[in-house]
């Protein structure tokens, strides 16, 4: 089995990579503290003083770790004199600074810069693949030896596969970094229950049963004002966050890019199957129909936000663990909104369902930089995954993350001018996933969202691919960004160019560089069933 694309250095990676790792690997770990999550993010960790007291003593001074995180949403960066950092500190001996991309840049292209210069993190969460070209580089620190001594709770928690996923990511066989575990469903299609009862419609069984809900939201004007502003179903700019409309017909997507799955007993890119190009087919149908929103592919996120949020769309896909914030401002021009999950219409000939991503994607990283302070970064993880601190995790600071009202805690909405809570943990059970609507969503929400989730659970399936490392895309660019399926999904779904030329893009993917990317992806899988 030839893996020898595992070991040379990506090619694609930004020049400034190739200047940045003399830096990465000796420069000093100068710290300073950083890290993030949401208060009300899944949680469960397993005993305070287990990993706090692991390995090394507890200083008398907190050392400061910087832990750098993008897509933070609304907030301020919290300082030293936090009162969240301050509890952190003190149980944990490690001031946990955050820091994230500045206002308006892209998180990709800031980290990149950010390795580039001398002023780097200690830890990170990676995005857009930076965890293989600094694993390649030698930036990343292998935590083999130090979870285990460090962070006993990250180590027992996440279960072996997982491990297992992360060491077949790499040609040595080593943890470079911690994963994301998530043991349910994200992401679901969703509808409004209230339109389908205003217009005595039942939940649709079939694509055509779909298609004849879509034409009642359009014409019959189920939200009330009076006006043909229905959007009967939308997505986002480059045909993202529409996986609802390609999952009926057996399309692994995730947020709109296609991905790795068993199609004819081969694991294959969704991107070039059949199944794909009847999906893009009937989404085409949808766009000429008016049926979904003409607006798609330029919707930034805000303004897809915005439309769903102010009672204009009935059918879209996002996740159910965000939904009470986005109902509570439907329900500010709709007190009787209402929202299901929507199982799949079945579209005759292909297998639907929701694809569900469990582990393996790259949570955090270490920089080798940070190698002497690296038991603090791990011990200040571990504070997140210790159960003794899922309350704390969960709720953060009275006045702030939370209020108490008739003795219970409830979660109070993030503004701009409050500080970020703090959280390291992306690990959910199904178990996390109740105690979580159980404790932060309100009472009169939580039917609501767990039979969200069962419908969601009842079509989901992990595809294939899940854990797939960027590796695969060595030399390969234009496949990674998906920018040649992205150009051919808009100009035939809004009827530039006809169904066939569907074809073509098939033609085109392979010779970029698809048959050599198929073949690394089946040696990986063949690699991962053997641990499995």
């Amino acid at each position: 089995m030839k893996t020898s694309w595992l070991r040379r250095p990506i090619a694609t990676a930004a020049l400034v990579f190739v200047f940045a790792f003399t830096a990465i690997a000796g420069c000093s770990a100068g710290g300073s503290s950083g890290g993030e999550e949401p208060t009300n993010s899944v949680v469960e960790e397993k005993g305070t003083d287990a990993g706090a007291n692991a390995g090394a003593e507890k200083p008398k001074e907190p050392v400061k770790i910087k832990v750098f995180k993008s897509h933070m949403g609304v907030g301020t960066l919290p300082g030293s004199d936090d009162p969240h950092v301050q509890y952190v500190a003190e149980r944990s001996g490690v001031e946990y600074e955050l820091i994230t991309t500045p206002p308006g840049s892209e998180p990709a292209e800031y980290i990149n810069l950010m390795i580039a210069s001398d002023d780097l993190p200690d830890m990170l969460r990676p995005i857009g693949g930076v965890e293989q070209t600094l694993i390649q580089q030698g930036g990343a620190l292998p935590l083999d030896d130090l979870l285990p001594k460090y962070a006993p709770n990250v180590w027992e928690s996440i279960p072996q596969e997982a491990w297992d996923v992360v060491r077949s990511a790499t040609e040595d066989g080593k943890i470079y970094y911690v994963p994301k575990v998530f043991l349910v469903p994200e992401r679901a299609p969703l509808i409004r229950q209230d339109w389908l009862d205003k217009l005595n419609l039942d939940m649709p069984e079939t694509v055509e049963d779909y298609k004849e809900m879509l034409r009642a939201f359009r014409d019959q004007d189920p939200n009330g004002n009076g006006q043909a502003d229905e959007l009967p179903t939308t997505g986002r700019e480059f045909g993202r966050w529409m996986d609802h409309l390609f999952a009926m017909y057996g399309v692994a997507m995730w947020e709109g890019y296609p991905e790795w799955d068993i199609y004819e007993g081969e694991i294959q890119y969704a991107g070039v199957t059949d199944n794909m190009k009847a999906a893009i087919a009937f989404i085409r149908d949808l766009y000429a129909e008016k049926l979904l929103d003409n607006e798609t592919f330029l919707n930034k996120g805000d303004v897809w936000t915005a439309k769903i949020n102010n009672n204009l769309v009935g059918s879209w896909y996002h996740l159910p663990a965000h939904l009470p914030n986005r109902f509570t401002a439907m329900r500010q021009g709709a007190p009787d909104a209402y929202i299901s999950g929507m199982p799949l219409p079945k579209a005759e000939g292909f297998e639907g369902f929701v694809t569900q991503k469990s582990m393996g994607e790259p949570e955090w990283i270490i920089l080798k930089a940070s190698e002497d302070k690296a038991p603090y970064a791990l011990k200040l993880l571990d504070f997140f995954f210790n159960p003794e601190n899922i309350e704390f995790v969960r709720f953060g600071i009275e006045g702030v993350q939370h209020e108490v009202i008739d003795g219970k805690k409830k979660l109070l909405p993030p503004a701009e001018d409050k500080p970020i809570a703090l959280g390291m943990r992306n690990f959910t059970t199904k178990e996390d996933m109740e105690d979580r609507i159980d404790q932060t969503v309100p009472e009169d929400m939580q039917q609501m969202v767990r039979d969200i989730f069962a419908v969601s659970t009842a079509d989901a399936k992990r595809i294939a691919g899940d854990g797939l490392p960027s590796t695969v895309y060595e030399g390969f660019p234009d496949i990674q960004s998906h920018k040649l399926f992205q150009e051919y999904l808009t100009k035939i779904v809004i009827g530039e160019w006809p169904i066939d030329k569907f074809d073509e893009f098939v033609e085109r993917w392979y010779q970029a560089g698809g048959d050599q990317v198929t073949e690394r992806v089946q040696e990986w899988y063949a690699k991962t069933q053997a641990h499995r």
